[in-house]
């Protein structure tokens, strides 16, 4: 058995020039590019924005691979303005490599646990183990991992590419930064969030990033 942590890999970003590109596509909109200068684009960006005019950030996009455990795939994917790829359980043999089904650390347990939390992920390392053992004695019996699949948990390691425009983007921040949001999302999104806001400023910088990035908090 094989346990990672969850995390996010930025595959594409938009750049200075995708940034120059949309205050060209939004001045259309006010006939006002004869305005565009050295200097624009933030004000510009910055004013459609908080105007609540963000179609025309829609034409730009952002591409994250996200390495998330089975439960978090499945919120993401709610997203339905965007494009996904995610690992196939039915043509992928988990474990084919190394013998070992690989599995994602739940934060919910961190380095400061309590007997009682101790407890718990004993259980969980446990269960994990016990899931491991079938689905790989299903597979050396013949079973082909569509079938195989069925008893693998929501813990299961999977990665899942998400690409979405830069309206989008905000949207899915909006939501799964909140403190209501799941605490493996919050996991991944919090620090993913803090990147968007520095690399593109313009867009995200009316967001607030948690100080400190993530932390997680018992509920």
């Amino acid at each position: 058995m094989k346990i990672v942590e969850a995390h996010a890999i930025i595959e594409s970003m938009p750049v200075q020039a995708d940034l120059q590109h949309l205050e060209e596509i939004g001045r259309v909109c006010y006939k006002s590019e004869g305005k565009i200068a050295p200097g624009s684009l933030l004000p510009f960006l910055r004013k459609i924005i908080a105007s609540g005019h963000e179609s025309v950030i829609e034409h730009v996009s952002a591409t994250v691979r996200f390495i998330v455990d089975r439960g978090v795939s499945h919120e993401l994917v709610r997203h339905r303005l965007a494009s996904y790829s995610q690992t196939s359980t039915r043509y992928c043999t988990h474990g084919s490599d190394n013998g070992e089904v690989t599995f994602i650390n739940p934060c919910f347990w961190p380095s400061s646990m309590t007997a009682e939390e101790a407890s718990r992920r004993d259980e969980w390392l446990r269960a994990m183990a016990h899931a491991e053992a079938h689905y790989l004695k299903l597979i050396a019996m013949g079973a082909s991992p569509q079938e195989a699949r069925s008893v693998l948990p929501n813990s299961l390691k999977t990665e899942i590419v998400m690409t979405a425009n830069l309206r989008e983007w905000r949207h899915v921040f909006r939501l799964r930064t909140s403190p209501k949001a799941h605490p493996q999302m919050l996991e991944i999104m919090i620090p993913l969030l803090a990147v968007f806001k520095r690399e593109l400023e313009p867009i995200f910088d009316d967001f607030e990033v948690p100080t400190g990035g993530f932390t997680f908090v018992r509920r």
